[in-house]
């Protein structure tokens, strides 16, 4: 009996064992492994069905310049030093509206996120500016503030804290209650809890929000140096409308384009090196 028993319980020969499907022998779910410099990818297909459009004529010239053809004026522009002066103004616009709407949209996203009072009294607001275009608050600002920088950075930087608030505030939100039933048993403060539970949990919700704060600064930062500006890639583009100059409006494009998907991409390096614990199809 015992002999027989073992006997019925050993494994199957390797040659007896049924081979595995071919269809998903070998199949790997998910989205497959990285590829190197992927975001490139996508505007560089724009790019060649722009060339092929330019090439064969389908595409005139006096609507949408050539890509050789912006190629040059942008040498043109840079030989000039017009483009790195615009440039220069409108980098500098950006960064100080990230510098103060990044900030505020995470503050205000604590004192929301940490307390129901908060909550009623701060997101009210934030939901109302979120639903108002940048361009319905235009006539006020310049009536409260004039034509100058300070009105285009501060442009900017509602912008900005609008997709911070929410995207941190939603993290706050989506914290794990045994994280925050565990700190209370081992009695954390209010300042250790913020800073051992709250802000890493936050973290992900955070960086998403970076992601979108980084574009809408770009867009937002459009409106703002199309009205009154003297720099700035806006600046050139309104006076390249003036003059019928196709090819400089089709660079400040392409530049802003370019400004966005680096922006994008830099938030998104960072985002993979802070989160590299979760695993995730993104990893």
């Amino acid at each position: 009996m015992a002999t027989s028993l073992i006997t019925t319980t050993q494994p199957a020969p390797a040659a007896a064992r049924p081979a595995p499907h071919r269809r998903t022998a070998g199949r790997r779910l998910g989205p497959g492994p990285r590829i190197k410099f992927g975001f490139l990818i996508g505007p560089l297909a724009l790019l060649a069905l722009w060339s092929a459009g330019s090439a064969t004529g389908l595409l005139d010239p006096r609507t949408l310049s050539a890509p050789w053809t912006v190629v040059t004026t942008t040498a043109e522009l840079i030989e000039s030093g017009r483009l790195q002066e615009n440039l220069l103004a409108s980098v500098q616009r950006v960064a100080l509206g990230l510098a103060i709407g990044v900030p505020g949209g995470v503050l205000l996203a604590l004192l929301s996120g940490l307390s129901r009072f908060g909550e009623a009294l701060i997101d009210g607001p934030v939901q109302i500016k979120r639903a108002i275009p940048a361009l319905a608050l235009m006539p006020l600002l310049i009536l409260w503030l004039g034509i100058g920088e300070v009105m285009k950075v501060s442009v900017i930087a509602l912008g900005v804290l609008v997709p911070i608030y929410v995207h941190t505030h939603n993290g706050l939100r989506a914290i794990d209650s045994r994280y925050v039933e565990l700190a209370s048993t081992v009695g954390l403060g209010r300042a250790a809890f913020i800073r051992q539970v709250v802000l890493p949990g936050a973290l992900p919700g955070f960086l998403l929000g970076m992601r979108f704060a980084v574009t809408v600064s770009w867009l937002h930062l459009v409106v703002a140096e199309l009205i009154n500006s003297t720099s700035g890639i806006g600046y050139m583009m309104d006076l390249a409308r003036t003059y019928g100059q196709t090819d400089i409006i089709i660079v400040g494009i392409v530049l802003y384009g370019l400004l966005g998907l680096f922006s994008d991409a830099t938030v998104r390096l960072v985002e993979r090196r802070a989160l590299q614990w979760r695993r995730t199809l993104a990893g």
